[in-house]
């Protein structure tokens, strides 16, 4: 196996001990793995990466693989919206746009070094359950490295993912009811021995999107902003791009991290309730209600990594309702011309409230999250057109 220098291999975050790169799901002590790196062998400064590529394997020192299975994905752009920040108060707002990405979704970057992990541990067959994107992106990489891959989707999931799936030749089992029953379902019904690429079960995942920090911190000058805004579901996002302002504070680009915030729909906010409650456990919800697929996750794997990042950046975690969500990725298309996904729409619609309830100041700069394309839930965006007359 080819890893890189800096790469020291898996670690528990509970006890500190390391694991094989291709080890999979909780520790021994029950606990997650997180890739390791040896901060003091990397040195960006100085022009280190006038050459690098433009995708997120610029970053190949604090990532695992010397030879990933990739689609160029990352080196999306950080786009200015001065007409957002102008009504939020802010002095200024720019929003990530993940779309760009191979499947158009943020997940591209965390499914890569996922799907690479599983073909050197020589897998024949990867699987997951996902609530949409992230079926289609590991169907994607899975192609890549010629390996057979199976996905379990809710029957709600988009058409658009559940037929891309297949088209990049996956096979797939749509089960009735919302994600937790296609997870039950993957584990119940597939009999084939397979490598999991499941969020948090597979390291990569997360440790792969922490390059969206390095991209937003790069593209600034290596000057953080004062706060991101990110869409929360399972909970990956929120610790992968953590984890990346985190690490950029180990090799000396930052010297502190910024506010990272937490935006969930109304109705299905899990990790606001533990938020608000000061827990550092994530209870299940009970009656999940929203039109946001993507963020309908009940019981997030990495609802204690979120609220760890939450607490550690001085953060905080921001439920609004599905019609402000909407509306908000529909002034994204129509002000920016981004195409912003509904679960980015959760995120903008999220600096509105934080910078009516003076959580944000006026001389605040904030990064939002697109975490997927407009065309993934194009339906549910022409719906709330048609709902206003439009």
């Amino acid at each position: 196996m080819q890893t890189t220098a800096a790469f020291r291999g898996l670690v528990c975050t509970e006890t500190d001990e390391r694991y094989d790169a291709t080890a999979t799901g909780p520790s021994d002590a029950g606990a997650r793995l997180e890739a390791a790196y040896e901060y003091d062998a990397v040195d960006w400064t100085d022009g280190a990466l006038a050459d690098a590529p433009a995708s997120m394997w610029r970053y190949a020192d604090l990532l695992p693989f010397e030879e990933p299975t990739t689609a160029e994905e990352g080196g999306t752009p950080l786009v200015s919206a001065p007409s957002l920040a102008g009504e939020a108060g802010l002095d200024a707002l720019s929003i990530k746009d993940e779309s760009r990405n191979p499947t158009g979704t943020v997940l591209d970057r965390g499914l890569a070094p996922a799907v690479t992990a599983a073909r050197e541990a020589d897998a024949g067959l990867v699987a997951l359950a996902a609530a949409g994107n992230a079926g289609q992106s590991a169907a994607s990489y899975a192609g890549i490295a010629d390996l057979r891959s199976y996905a379990f989707v809710p029957s709600r999931s988009p058409f658009s993912n559940k037929a891309m799936i297949n088209v990049h030749g996956g096979e797939m089992r749509v089960v009735g009811g919302r994600y937790p029953d296609a997870e039950a379902a993957l584990h119940e019904q597939l009999q084939s021995e397979w490598h999991t690429l499941q969020e948090f079960d597979n390291p990569y995942r997360h440790d792969g999107i922490k390059t969206v920090a390095f991209e937003i911190a790069e593209a600034t000058g290596w000057v953080r902003p004062d706060a991101v805004i990110v869409p929360a579901g399972t909970g990956e996002v929120v610790a992968g791009v953590a984890k990346g302002f985190r690490e950029l504070r180990s090799i000396e680009l930052l010297d502190s991290l910024p506010r990272i915030f937490a935006a969930q729909p109304s109705g299905c906010a899990p990790l606001v309730t533990a938020y608000q409650q000061d827990n550092d456990s994530v209870e299940p919800w009970g009656s999940p209600d929203t039109i946001v697929g993507e963020l309908e996750i009940t019981d997030p794997k990495g609802g204690a990594a979120a609220l760890e990042a939450i607490e550690e950046t001085n953060g905080g975690v921001v439920a609004v309702d599905d019609e402000e969500s909407l509306e908000s990725a529909v002034l994204a298309a129509q002000r920016v011309g981004l195409e912003v996904g509904a679960a980015g729409g959760v995120a903008l619609a999220a600096v509105d409230r934080l910078a009516e309830d003076g959580v944000l100041s006026s001389e605040d700069r904030a990064v939002v999250l697109n975490t997927e394309s407009g065309t993934k839930t194009a339906d549910v965006l022409r719906s709330h057109l048609m709902g206003k007359g439009v």
